[in-house]
Parts: C-alpha cells; sequence; structure tokens
C-alpha cells in the first residue's frame, strides 16, 4: 500500500490535474455544479453497484470518479471565492471532531447505539430543529425510509425488540388485507406504504440493509430470467408462446446455477 506522503502527493496531482482542465478543456471549462449533479448522482449508483458484486477493482475506479466530482465542485466553489477543498476537508474534520466527543473529549460510551444517540443529540445542539432534517428528501422511498427509522432510533424512539416490530408487521398486513377485501383503493395505497415501512424496520432489527437485499433480489431475478430467454431462444420457442409450467422447467434449471 502506498504510504501517506505518497498518497499526499497523489490527492496534489489530481488537484493539479483539475486546474489544468479547468483552464484548458473545453468541456471541463463549462461545467457548473448543476451539469455535475446528475453524473454525480449516476457515478454514486455505479458505485453502489461495484460494492454490491464485491468488484473491488470496480469499486477503487468508482471512488476515483466520485473523487473527481469533489475536487471539480471545490475547484468551481474557489473560483467564486466561496470555498475551495481545504475548506471542504477542514470542515468535515471539525463535524467528525464535534461528533465523536468519546474519542476526542471526556465523554464516555459503552456501545455503537450510544454512539449514535450522541451524534443526533449534538446536531440538535449545532441548531438542527429535527433529527429527520438530515434525511434528503431526493432519496429514493425504500432509503429514505430506511435513514428515517434510523435517525429517530438515534433518540430513544425504537422498539426494544425484533418480535414487537414483527407484530406490528404481522398487524399491518391484516389492516391492508381488510382495505383489499373492501376494494378501497386508496387505503389500499395507505396500507401497502405501511407494511413496505414496517418491513424495513423490521430488516433494519434483522441488521438487514432493505435496499441491498432487495437489489440482491433484482440481480437474481435478472440473472435467472435472462437464463429463461436464452434456454427458450436455444429450444427455438417465443416465451409469449410457452406455457407458465414449460418456463418453470427452465425457472428451476437457473435457481440451480
Amino acid at each position: 500500500m502506498n504510504t501517506r506522503p505518497e498518497q499526499l502527493a497523489a490527492f496534489d496531482r489530481l488537484l493539479t490535474i483539475m486546474d489544468e482542465l479547468r483552464e484548458q478543456c473545453p468541456w471541463d471549462k463549462k461545467q457548473t455544479m448543476q451539469t455535475l449533479r446528475h453524473l454525480t448522482i449516476e457515478e454514486t449508483y455505479e458505485l453502489g453497484d461495484a460494492i454490491l458484486d464485491n468488484d473491488l477493482e470496480e469499486v477503487k475506479k468508482e471512488l476515483g470518479d466520485i473523487l473527481l466530482h469533489i475536487v471539480f465542485y471545490a475547484k468551481i466553489g474557489s473560483e467564486t471565492q466561496d470555498f475551495d477543498i481545504a475548506d471542504v476537508a477542514n470542515g468535515i474534520c471539525e463535524k467528525l471532531i464535534n461528533r465523536h466527543p468519546h474519542i476526542y473529549g471526556d465523554v464516555k460510551v459503552e456501545n455503537e447505539e450510544q454512539v449514535k444517540q450522541n451524534w443526533e443529540n449534538i446536531k440538535l445542539k449545532e441548531g438542527k430543529k429535527s433529527v429527520l432534517e438530515g434525511v434528503p428528501k431526493g432519496l429514493p422511498s425504500l432509503v429514505k425510509a430506511n435513514r428515517i427509522q434510523d435517525k429517530v432510533s438515534g433518540v430513544g424512539f425504537d422498539w426494544e425488540h425484533p418480535e414487537q416490530v414483527f407484530e406490528k408487521l404481522k398487524e399491518e398486513l391484516g389492516e391492508l388485507q381488510e382495505e383489499i377485501e373492501a376494494n378501497n383503493t386508496d387505503q389500499m395505497e395507505s396500507e401497502f406504504g405501511d407494511v413496505l415501512f414496517s418491513m424495513v424496520n423490521y430488516a433494519r432489527f434483522l441488521k438487514i440493509n432493505p435496499e441491498n437485499a432487495l437489489e440482491r433480489t433484482n440481480k437474481k431475478f435478472i440473472k435467472r430470467f435472462q437464463y429463461l430467454e436464452r434456454k427458450a431462444k436455444d429450444a427455438g420457442k417465443s416465451m409469449s408462446d410457452m406455457t407458465l409450467a414449460e418456463m418453470d422447467v427452465f425457472w428451476e434449471e437457473a435457481k440451480q446455477l
């Protein structure tokens, strides 16, 4: 692995290249924070894919892409004299020091949960009006639900045992079934949302990331369905003309791979 001086030299090299691109490249010169935003989101999702695939070489590449974006935003900020990369780095350093009084102060903690509780309480002391202010509005709903529950748990608003959450889930499923039987479309949607929210909560108690779990299933389904498509094509059949029983044969084969 690289030494600290080598790491600093590599970062300095990136800063130098960013300066040169901003001055000389027609594309880079035109970019703004607004034009980079959607690209940053895309790069973040690509990093997430690489992490789920446990492709460490790809993780390294995607981290580089995101680091480039961070440097790019900081460069734009320096041009307007609002902030630069040093301000960004120092800002997060100060935040980490302030929010880890058990490391940089005299606060004692016994476990991870106490660290999380301290974190949320410190943020409120910093001027946050709600512990939920830190949940981005644009997050996908599944991720947002997980973050909401994690945030409120940090200030003690939580169930005590997984069994309680599971009972709540069963209760929500029952309420959903009642609305289905009543054919109340609007309430069906509302209760379905409650079921999903409870599922996310239960996953949290089981130490499962619901986003990762669902994406894992997505990837598994895609792999199996594409196997089915290939086998149907090899057999000279169109899937639209196959019976479910015929497709199920290939599906069961795919599950063994």
